[in-house]
């Protein structure tokens, strides 16, 4: 142990004890922040994570924003959503459509935000979309379809995840 002018010295009696009242160390200064304050100011801050972008393989132009600030609540709804009841067996694609269709926050081409008619950003349950991808359902038929490779859907959730 290092030690300089800083360390204050106890004396200890040969029985082991320390007398309290003989022991000459000042408080901490209330105005001095301790490593543990900061830690403290450090772990009470609400934790956010930026937007994140992905390319979408095999769609050249084509992207996605997604907010990866995900709850536990939304995780285990979503995982008991992907569960097939009968073998209790999680849908590992199914589970990646609701992780894309949940957090997405836009659709880019050429780096352009694609909106609809009325302006709105395009998302996987706007009518534009199911159209374009021949399907009824966003999820997970309009998710899949837009990806059109299940890896490729996969890897994007886990992205989000990450």
């Amino acid at each position: 142990m290092i030690m300089d002018n800083k360390d204050e010295i106890i004396t200890v009696p040969a029985g082991g004890a320390v007398d309290q009242n003989k022991q000459n160390i000042e408080p901490k200064s209330a105005s001095k922040v301790t490593v543990l304050d900061q830690l403290k100011e450090e772990i009470s801050k609400q934790v956010t994570r930026p937007d994140i972008e992905i390319a979408v393989p095999e769609r050249e132009g084509v992207s996605l924003r997604f907010s990866p600030n995900i709850t536990n609540e939304q995780l285990k709804a979503w995982r008991r959503n992907s569960t097939n009841r009968k073998t209790d067996e999680l849908d590992s694609i199914k589970f990646s459509c609701y992780v894309i269709g949940n957090c997405l926050n836009g659709i880019y081409f050429n780096d352009e935000l694609v909106e609809d008619e009325q302006g709105h950003p395009l998302n996987f349950t706007s009518q534009p979309l199911l159209d374009m991808t021949g399907t009824t359902r966003p999820l997970p038929d309009a998710i899949r379809a837009f990806f059109a490779v299940d890896p490729h859907l996969e890897s994007a959730a886990l992205k989000i995840l990450d």
